[in-house]
């Protein structure tokens, strides 16, 4: 009988396997498919030999710190998504697009060299390929007291998998929809696994390679938005490789799934093309396409996911991260995340709180771990104190900065804002440098025992350091040539306290997602 077994290869599904096989903890892992991957998907150019991203692209390390450790760990080099550049819409199908002013539009996107393939390649590569089953679609799950048991389709033949513990890292919808289970699931539950969406199962993406970029050589960002009623792409981005010697545009379909199965290949291959060409230019029309309709992929897309949704579903489910079976029976996937579900960030957020149930089973905290996280918190406390004494000196320097720059507008929301955003950054250095031990504490509802005395040493700090700014600026005979700064109104002080406030959020849960990964 095996210890552990995971269902499903995506990031997820080997990410967990990764955790394990680093402590030393047998598993196997069964993924449907007859590759590893699951919606991470590169496929290489012939024209170029450059790996495509037919699925997920990019990642943001500033905000999804999970997926950047990773990257780090694994020794893959990664390079930023190219946004500078005029961005393009078209609106009328009959005109020409119109030239608009967009900096950043990817919001700090990074990508990988070798496309995110490389990811499950890395990865992939560190687990005993004894372990790996491909090739393996779940039918049934049953409950069979002190174990479970696992019955696959593999070829012609029915197999029988007994575990003490399965992680189920497949899209709540998908699993509904394919696999039974004795007993029963609780109804509650049964509908939470049908209200999630399975993000992008629903959607389309194509990447068109060309022998060299000339939509930079013109100026251009690469992006482009289409808005009309006869748009085939609706979005298109810059998917060069990290030079920019290996070119190639990409686009997300504004099809609707029923609408794209209706068109032969041959014509959708037209229709892309005569597209470009419409927003680039003629030499936009002659160029080695690839195409993946996500709509298509039974081991993806269940027939409620067929309909796209039209914005970013609200993931984590509390349902979806219970245990179950007592406590034999975990589900994974990114839409069952406490945070980042859909992305990336979400599969590894949802491996990573199983990996962290497993080890509750395993073995007690020792009171050596406890002690060792008063320590680190006890250090990260002191050095927060540093911080506040020297803050209001770092908020003068930012106010001052921006005067030498000629800034005449928000003042005192731009100097503190990059205040403590600044030592927010600071903060997560330091807490990621620190050898707290995660084991050692528990986690309640997805958030780790140890954030609020993290979060606890930060207590007043937004608030102290716009009194002592708002003080300074009083007092300031620089800032007196500003009347709107050296006696800001109440809508403005409002402002910038409601700025404040959203980047304590943004630290807070990162803080979160940190020592959940620790």
């Amino acid at each position: 009988m095996l210890d552990t077994a995971i269902v499903g290869g995506g990031l997820c599904g080997l990410a967990l396997a990764h955790g394990l096989h680093g402590q030393g903890t047998s598993f196997a892992l069964f993924e449907a498919r007859s590759r590893l991957g699951g919606r991470i998907l590169s496929v290489p150019c012939a024209a170029s030999g450059m790996m495509l991203d037919l699925g997920p692209a990019w990642y943001w390390p500033d905000i999804q710190p999970r997926i950047a450790r990773l990257v780090d760990e694994l020794g893959l080099a990664s390079f930023p998504q190219h946004d500078p550049g005029s961005v393009l819409r078209l609106t009328d199908p009959n005109k020409k697009p119109e030239t608009l002013a967009a900096e950043n539009l990817h919001g700090g996107a990074r990508r990988l060299d070798g496309g995110m393939a490389a990811l499950v390649g890395s990865l992939s590569e560190r687990l005993p390929a004894a372990a790996l089953h491909l090739e393996h679609e779940l039918s049934a799950v049953l409950d069979r007291g002190d174990h479970v048991e696992l019955l696959f389709h593999h070829g012609n033949e029915m197999r029988r998998v007994q575990a003490r513990r399965v992680a189920l890292a497949l899209p709540p919808r998908l699993l509904d929809q394919q696999a039974r289970f004795e007993p029963a699931l609780d109804a509650p539950l049964r509908e939470a696994m049908r209200a999630t969406p399975t993000w992008m199962a629903g959607q389309a993406k194509a990447i068109v390679a060309y022998p060299r970029p000339f939509w930079r050589e013109a100026g251009q960002s690469g992006n482009a938005f289409v808005n009309h009623e006869q748009a085939v792409l609706g979005e298109i981005f810059d998917a060069c490789n990290g030079s920019g010697e290996k070119a190639a545009l990409g686009g997300f379909f504004a099809l609707p799934p029923p609408f794209r199965a209706s068109i032969h290949s041959s014509a959708m291959t037209m229709l892309i093309a005569s597209q470009l060409v419409q927003i680039f230019g003629e030499a936009a029309g002659d160029g080695e396409q690839h195409i993946q309709d996500w709509a298509c992929e039974p081991y993806t897309c269940s027939a409620l996911d067929r309909t796209p949704v039209s914005a970013h579903p609200e993931y984590g489910n509390l349902a979806l991260r219970s245990r179950e079976w007592n406590g034999k029976l975990h589900f994974g996937s990114s839409e069952t995340a406490a945070y980042g579900g859909g992305y990336l960030e979400g599969a590894l957020e949802a491996a990573a709180r199983i990996h962290r149930a497993f080890a509750e089973r395993l073995a007690p905290p020792s009171p050596a771990a406890a002690s060792r996280n008063g320590a680190c918190l006890a250090s990260f406390k002191d050095w927060v104190a540093e911080q506040r004494a020297s803050a209001g000196e770092c908020y003068r320097q930012r106010l001052q900065r921006h005067l030498s720059g000629q800034h005449r507008e928000q003042l005192t929301r731009l100097a503190l804002l990059g205040t403590v955003e600044q030592v927010y950054r600071a903060a997560q250095d330091r807490l990621g440098a620190l050898p707290f031990d995660a084991a050692a504490v528990g986690v309640q509802r997805g958030r780790s025992d140890l954030t609020p005395s993290v979060l606890e040493a930060f207590d007043g700090f937004n608030k102290a350091l716009l009194d002592e700014a708002l003080l300074f600026n009083r007092g300031s005979c620089a800032i007196s040539n500003f009347p709107g700064e050296h006696d800001p109104d109440r809508d403005y002080v409002e402002t910038i306290q409601r700025d404040l406030a959203a980047a304590w959020r943004a630290f807070a849960l990162d803080t979160n997602a940190l020592l959940l990964a620790k």
